[in-house]
């Protein structure tokens, strides 16, 4: 029987779990942080800093707009540099999306059209990061909510164009792949069927909501619930197709206790170690 590797299961790091976190030093494999929130300095870099002294950490970005018409902020890859020079992240990320146009800031992540020209567009901007970072990137599949008639393509066949042009990788949230198949009448496991093993560089989870409507319901993106069962289904035919990838448990809003999260791992842990088993036998 082979032992689980804890560095492959990590949770996100959020300033609630701070003290506790410190004090109680969990049995985790890294940490996952919004580096944006570390650029001005002060406490929050102090706790990154305590953090960082007891586990490896992981960069997942949300502010390069790597979607955008313009080229990515030359200031934001400054600043990212700087912090990733400081704490040498094991992974830096961003996702599949845009944010940014002209002085405007956006808080979303908002989608765009599955083509040839949002493939330039997101190319050439994953490539000036990655120069600038000296470091090669995870992309990260969104989740939406709408399609364009614009979209010559699939996602998972965008997303893998992508990344055997601009050479990043993928960063694979199975609870997106779930909330899209079920918002536009998709096939989840099809989607996992379509990326390349070789691609997958991490994988995040987390929980959603459902919208009630007259005519059906939406599911909403909101990492405010434990990972439900339909996912971890998922999950665990990921793992079946791309192997022990390192994972992440995502809770941004709603945040419980700490031990939840370490629970929610624990479970990433167990299909790992099954998957593990599986392939010794």
């Amino acid at each position: 029987m082979q032992p689980i590797q804890k560095d492959l299961v990590g949770i996100g790091l959020r300033s609630v779990h701070y003290k506790a976190l410190l004090d109680e030093q969990p049995s985790i494999g890294w940490l996952e942080v919004h580096p944006e929130n570390y650029f001005c300095g002060g406490a929050h870099t102090y706790y990154l800093e305590k953090a960082r002294e007891r586990y490896p950490l992981s960069f997942h970005a949300v502010g390069l707009s790597l979607g955008s018409s313009e080229q990515v902020s030359r200031d934001h890859l400054q600043k990212l540099k700087m912090l990733a020079d400081r704490f040498e992240p094991i992974r830096i990320s961003d996702h599949a999306s845009w944010s940014a146009s002209g002085n405007a800031h956006l808080n979303d992540l908002l989608p765009f059209p599955y083509n040839q020209e949002s493939i330039d567009v997101l190319c050439r901007n994953i490539t000036i990061t990655q120069e600038a970072l000296g470091h090669i990137i995870l992309l990260e599949n969104p989740s939406t909510y709408l399609s364009f008639f614009e979209s010559t393509m699939s996602e998972p066949a965008f997303l893998v164009e992508v990344a055997r042009r601009s050479g990043c990788g993928l960063l694979l949230d199975v609870n997106n792949i779930y909330v899209q198949a079920h918002n536009h009448g998709s096939d989840a496991y099809l989607y996992l069927d379509s990326i390349p093993r070789d691609l997958v560089g991490e994988i995040h989870l987390a929980g959603h909501i459902r919208r009630q409507f007259n005519h059906g319901s939406l599911l909403v993106d909101t990492h405010n619930q434990c990972v439900c069962d339909e996912v971890w289904d998922l999950y665990i035919a990921a793992i079946q197709r791309f192997g022990a990838v390192p994972t992440l448990i995502e809770w941004d809003k709603d945040i419980p206790a700490l031990c939840v999260l370490v629970g929610e791992a624990e479970k990433a842990e167990a299909i790992l170690k099954q998957e593990r088993n599986h392939e010794a036998a």
